[in-house]
């Protein structure tokens, strides 16, 4: 997963409009210290579009599906959080609690996003998961989104036989449900994951939203407001931002090097390139459909690391959140924190960088563990490691976790002494 997996920051839009002006303008790539002006999604105002359309139930249990544990943890990059404009009131019940940002924020509730031509809501109710269609066609969206979120794979029977394995994690799965793997389209992911490569969050998004807006469809606008407006609907903080859908591989045939990196994709413009000449003429997306089923997700990472800008933990990215590799173990050096820790001390061996031979043990280490679907089990370890996640688990864990990190500090500077 990309840098800043690990920090609570807030998604940027990637347009905004004023009030007061009839062009768009760009918001600035956010930073913790203007959180406040950055334009954010209010549920008042989505509930303005598309009205006729009805909130559908996927009737699915929260321990078989959290989006909040699920959406903003790093496997994708195109889901925003919903805000309420109503925080501490009661709602059918339940207080509306604030939300701090879209990644990994686990008490965020609604989300909104696009999938293929669709824009989606979603809303994670304490016995369920709902949506709403804003833009797309009704008929099959229900099915799209069952498969996005892979609701044919029982997850209870998963946590139980992964439980039995660790016992560290079988605490972990008692505060944290519902962790569950992708199915993303595997060209988004593909192109998403290249661009994730050396990066942080913030940056990803920003690179993401231009590259859907010069080369993907326009699907709608949604509104926003500024952080702390008072709700007024004649405020002049009222914007909007645009959204589209993700690139195609023929809709990313003009694209340059030059003009994507004027963009901002930097060295990974080349590769982007590179990638889609190579991909278009193995077959396309065809190609990676067939990676899609095949059983050896070893033989998927040796066929995705030919693509230029794909290394091990990209492809294995690539494997497990959009090609139903369900062992694929994604290595970086958060992961490798988690096998050195829980599992083996040795495995780093005294390297001062994860080598091929240490990426295949780390990542034999959790498949040697959990028997069953170990990618998804790893995530599940992953999620539990995010700053905001800290307030659901037990003492005892926040203390291994806090001890280890003083532990590796500790080490780094002997390290730099010799």
């Amino acid at each position: 997963r990309a840098k800043g997996d690990f920090d609570t920051l807030a998604t940027s839009p990637k347009k905004t409009k004023s009030a007061t002006k009839s062009t768009r303008q760009r918001s600035p790539s956010p930073s913790p210290s203007k959180v406040s002006n950055i334009p954010q999604i209010l549920s008042r105002d989505l509930a303005k579009l598309s009205p006729h359309n009805e909130w559908i139930d996927l009737k699915i249990p929260p321990h078989e599906l959290r989006p909040s544990a699920t959406l903003t943890t790093g496997q994708c990059f195109n889901w925003m959080v919903v805000k309420h404009d109503e925080f501490g009131k009661c709602v059918d019940g339940n207080e509306i609690l604030s939300q701090q940002s879209a990644w990994g924020t686990h008490d965020a509730k609604e989300w909104v996003g696009p999938l293929k031509n669709r824009v989606y809501s979603i809303r994670e109710t304490p016995t369920t998961t709902e949506f709403r269609l804003l833009h797309g066609p009704n008929d099959g969206a229900k099915e799209h989104l069952e498969q996005y979120f892979r609701l044919e794979t029982e997850l209870a029977p998963l946590y139980d036989d992964w439980s039995r394995a660790d016992a560290r994690l079988a605490k972990i799965a008692s505060c944290i449900p519902g962790v569950r793997i992708l199915r993303q389209d595997p060209v988004e992911c593909m192109f998403s994951f290249i661009c994730s490569s050396n990066n942080n969050i913030p940056r990803i998004t920003k690179m993401l939203s231009s590259f859907r807006e010069k080369y993907g469809i326009y699907l709608m606008d949604i509104p926003t407001r500024i952080n702390g407006d008072d709700g007024d609907d004649e405020s002049p903080c009222i914007g909007s931002m645009s959204l589209f859908s993700f690139p195609t591989l023929s809709s990313l045939a003009s694209a340059n090097e030059d003009e994507l990196r004027e963009m901002g994709l930097g060295y990974r413009a080349r590769y982007i390139v590179d990638t889609r000449d190579l991909l278009l003429k193995r077959g396309g997306e065809d190609h990676l459909m067939k990676l899609r089923s095949m059983q050896d997700s070893q033989a998927v990472q040796d066929e995705l690391v030919k693509f230029s800008g794909i290394g091990r933990k990209v492809a294995d990215c690539v494997a497990l959140f959009s090609l139903d590799q369900d062992d694929a173990i994604p290595v970086d050096v958060h992961v490798q924190h988690i096998a050195s820790r829980d599992y083996d001390p040795t495995v780093f061996d005294g390297a001062k960088s994860i080598t091929p031979t240490i990426y295949k043990r780390v990542g034999d280490l959790f498949r040697d563990r959990f028997q069953t679907y170990a990618g998804w089990a790893h995530s599940l370890l992953f999620v539990a490691e995010l700053p905001s996640f800290r307030a659901v688990l037990p003492p005892d864990l926040l203390n291994e976790m806090d001890e280890w990190r003083e532990y590796e500090k500790q080490k780094k500077a002997v390290a730099k002494k010799t």
